[in-house]
C-alpha cells in the first residue's frame, strides 16, 4: 500500500472523513487549524457539513446538537479552547451523545504558548466538567497511529454512545510522516432508536437532555454511566511495552514524548543497561494491566512527560506500592532531549 507524506492534522482530519465524520464544527486555534482548514475543503466535498462557529462555546454545543441526531459529529481545538469547551462536555457525557473531540495541546497554563505540551492530561482522563463522568482518550504517537486511531474513533463512540477523545500535541500535530489509511473495520453497532429525528407516527417523541431533578432518578443514571465505564476500562485499555523483559527500570511515556524515551531506551541498551518502556495508548482508561506483571529485576520507574508530572499518579495507582515511581519532566513547551533522560536514568540507577 502506498504512502503519503502528510502533516498529523491533515492526517487526523482525513481520517475522520473516512471514519465516517458528518458534521464538523470548530473555531480557530494555533497549532490544530490544518485539521478546520482541511475539513472546511474536503468535507463538504464528501457529502458531510463543516461550520466555523464564533467560539469554542459554539462549537461544543453544535456537537450537542448534530450527535443528538444521529450524525457523527467532531471538533478539534488547543488546550485553552478545550478548556471552554468542558461544560458541553459534561452535557455529552451525561446525554450519551457519541461525537469525536480533537485536543492538539499546547503550554500552559493559561493562554500559555503555542508550543507542545502534555499538561493537559488532567482535562483529558479527569473530566472538567462537572460531574461523574469519564471520556475515552485516544493517545496516539505517530502520524500513523493517529489516523488508525481516527479511523476506529467514531465506531468507538457510537458503539458505547460516549464522546471520544484525540490526546495530540504540537509536536505530533505539525510534523509529516509518511502514512497510509489502511481498510477500515467496523464493529457490530447499535441501532441509534434514541436519536431525535422524524419518526412519521410510528413512534412516541425522543427528547435529549440531562436534566433529573428527581434525585434518585438521577443517581440511577449515574448508576448506569458507571457500569457503561466499567465496562470501557476492562474492554477499551491499550499500552505498547518495548524492551520491558528484562528491564531493570522501565520508563513510561505516552504520545510524542514516549518516541523520545524510544531513543533514550535505545541509547541506554547500547551502554549495557537494561530499560524498558510502557507507553499507555489509551489514557483513560489507563491500562493498569501493563503494570501488573513487571519483571522481577525491575527496581524502579521513571514516568516521563511533558508536564510538571500528571500521568505519575495514575502510575503510582497501577504500581499501588510495589516499587518507587519517580518523575521527569519539562514543561512550558520545551522538549526533553533522549542524552537528558539518559542522564536522569543513570541517576537513579547510581550510575551517573
Amino acid at each position: 500500500m502506498s504512502k503519503t507524506l502528510m502533516k498529523g492534522n491533515e492526517a487526523l482530519a482525513l481520517a475522520a472523513i473516512k471514519g465516517g465524520c458528518t458534521h464538523f464544527f470548530g473555531y480557530p486555534i494555533t497549532p490544530q487549524n490544518e485539521i478546520p482548514e482541511f475539513l472546511a475543503r474536503e468535507l463538504p466535498v464528501a457529502g458531510g457539513v463543516f461550520l466555523q462557529a464564533e467560539s469554542e462555546l459554539a462549537a461544543i454545543n453544535m456537537v450537542y446538537g448534530a450527535a443528538a441526531t444521529g450524525g457523527r459529529a467532531m471538533t478539534s481545538s488547543s488546550s485553552p479552547g478545550i478548556a471552554l469547551m468542558q461544560e458541553g462536555m459534561s452535557m455529552l457525557s451525561a446525554a450519551e451523545l457519541p461525537c469525536v473531540i480533537v485536543n492538539v495541546q499546547r503550554g500552559g497554563p493559561g493562554i500559555g504558548s503555542i508550543q507542545p505540551s502534555q499538561a493537559d492530561y488532567f482535562q483529558m482522563t479527569r473530566g472538567g466538567g462537572n460531574g461523574d463522568y469519564r471520556i475515552i482518550s485516544l493517545a496516539p504517537s505517530t502520524v500513523q497511529e493517529g489516523a488508525e486511531m481516527m479511523l476506529s474513533a467514531f465506531d468507538l463512540a457510537d458503539f458505547y454512545r460516549t464522546p471520544v477523545f484525540i490526546v495530540s500535541d504540537g509536536m505530533l500535530g505539525q510534523m509529516m510522516e509518511p502514512v497510509d489509511f489502511p481498510e477500515k473495520v467496523t464493529r457490530p453497532l447499535p441501532a441509534k432508536g434514541w436519536a431525535a429525528v422524524g419518526h412519521g407516527g410510528q413512534r412516541g417523541p425522543n427528547t435529549v437532555k440531562t436534566l433529573a431533578l428527581d434525585p434518585d432518578r438521577l443517581e440511577q443514571i449515574n448508576n448506569r454511566l458507571q457500569e457503561k465505564y466499567a465496562r470501557i476500562a476492562e474492554a477499551e485499555s491499550r499500552f505498547e511495552a518495548y524492551q520491558t523483559d528484562d528491564a531493570k527500570i522501565i520508563l513510561c511515556a505516552y504520545g510524542s514524548t514516549a518516541r523520545i524515551v524510544g531513543n533514550c531506551i535505545d541509547m541506554l541498551r547500547e551502554e549495557h543497561i537494561a530499560a524498558g518502556m510502557i507507553r499507555p495508548q489509551t489514557l483513560w482508561p489507563f491500562p493498569n494491566k501493563a503494570f501488573q506483571n513487571l519483571p522481577s529485576g525491575c527496581s524502579r520507574i521513571l514516568v516521563v512527560e511533558m508536564s510538571c508530572g500528571q500521568m505519575v499518579d495514575d502510575v503510582r495507582l497501577a504500581v499501588n506500592g510495589r516499587i518507587p515511581v519517580s518523575f521527569y519532566g519539562r514543561s512550558g513547551g520545551i522538549i526533553p532531549h533522549p542524552g537528558e533522560l539518559v542522564r536522569q536514568v543513570k541517576t537513579l540507577l547510581g550510575r551517573a
